[in-house]
């Protein structure tokens, strides 16, 4: 019997199974295309997933960085309300470093006490120094007894003034109102009605003498609290991030602390009470009649700046502007990021309705890439509600 081989059923003879090559180009352009796609959605994914990361982070760094100064505002005044020392031109020196902003009155720098001191920067950050005291008794004052020329010590009307004791931070202010203020910390707790001031170096704000002259019954001695918590703070912006100093945080008196970082700018304005003399009355509350981000003649004496123009401030308006984390990735074609194009503008709007608004821009081109990067402005108004509680 012979036998025979015969090809495979449904198969020709000479056919090989297996893919074309028509059949294998067009699987792998299938293949490279559902790459080209899985690859741009990707990327989708992951610039969105920047953007709301850098979103969120600028959201969380701009309302920290608005609380702890609007926090600040809040308490500023404190202790300072009174006629004789809001504004008062002070002596003032700090053996940590720390220095009061200066402040122009009738064209004269000074350093006054005040509740909100804003140094402008045109159109970029500013520094915001807000004054607190910490006194339990607010602003009570002692008379001055005896002339006081150049000692270490001042003599008061009352034995063993309440609240007056060892660190407690004072200030002579002139009765009435005109000259110069000092500021002193005490060297102990009042053993009768002297006050002691010694210069021993333990004593931060102390010098050899006060620097100024006060007459028997022409001083008032006022009580700011314990030197621990006088909380004199001057905010400011470098570098992106947002700096405290301040006289109640141990080593930011001379060099500032870094408090949040992505923080490209502050603002601030002051809302004066701009009501003619006889209309002006802070015991009924104060109104807000005009923002400035500098120092305007609020009471009409024809000085600008004066104590008259500080006591006046009847609410700071703040702005923070917080940057994203990362920046985002520029046009492939123009090669130029659009997240910002343009500076930003802050105090646009009216507040109060009748108050006609007083808008600034703040250029955040503090580095080069600038406007890869998305910014978020936050704005607070904060009454000075120890402005209105004087004495």
């Amino acid at each position: 019997m012979s036998s025979s081989i015969h090809p495979a059923k449904g198969f020709s003879p000479g056919f090989s199974p297996g893919f074309s090559l028509v059949e294998l180009l067009v699987s792998v352009v299938v293949g490279m295309l559902a790459i080209v796609f899985a690859t741009r959605l990707f990327v989708s994914s992951e610039q969105n997933k920047a953007a709301a990361v850098g979103g969120s982070d600028s959201m969380q760094n701009g309302m920290l960085a608005m609380f702890s100064i609007s926090n600040d505002a809040g308490q500023a005044g404190w202790g300072l309300n009174d006629t004789l020392l809001a504004g008062c031109d002070t002596t003032f020196s700090d053996t940590q470093g720390y220095v009061l902003p200066v402040v122009s009155r009738g064209g004269v720098d000074t350093t006054p006490l005040s509740p909100v001191v804003i140094e402008s920067g045109g159109t970029a950050s500013d520094r915001i120094t807000l004054m607190a005291g910490s006194a339990m008794s607010g602003v009570g004052s002692e008379r001055l007894r005896d002339n006081y020329a150049g000692a270490g010590s001042v003599n008061v009307a009352t034995t063993q003034p309440f609240g007056f004791l060892q660190d407690s931070v004072v200030v002579l202010a002139p009765e009435p109102a005109g000259g110069k203020c000092a500021v002193a910390q005490l060297s102990d707790t009042p053993p009768g009605f002297t006050l002691n001031f010694a210069a021993d170096g333990t004593r931060r704000f102390n010098r050899a003498t006060l620097g100024n002259a006060y007459g028997a019954g022409q001083a008032r001695v006022y009580n700011l609290g314990p030197v621990a918590t006088l909380a004199f703070h001057t905010w400011s912006v470098a570098n992106g991030n947002l700096l405290l100093r301040a006289t109640d945080l141990a080593g930011t008196a001379a060099t500032p602390a870094a408090v949040v970082d992505n923080v490209v700018a502050i603002k601030g304005q002051y809302g004066f009470d701009t009501r003619a003399a006889n209309a002006f009355d802070p015991a009924t509350g104060m109104q807000v009649g005009a923002w400035s981000t500098t120092m305007i003649n609020a009471d009409g004496d024809g000085v600008t700046g004066g104590a008259g123009d500080i006591q006046r401030i009847a609410a700071v308006r703040l702005a923070v502007i917080a940057r994203s984390k990362m920046p985002e990735k520029p046009d492939p074609v123009t090669k130029q990021c659009s997240a910002t194009t343009a500076p930003l503008t802050v105090f646009a709007g009216r507040s109060p309705a009748t108050v006609a608004a007083s808008a600034v821009t703040v250029n955040v081109d503090v580095i080069a890439d600038w406007r890869c990067y998305r910014y978020r402005v936050f704005e607070t108004i904060v009454p000075l509600r120890n402005a209105a509680w004087r004495p």
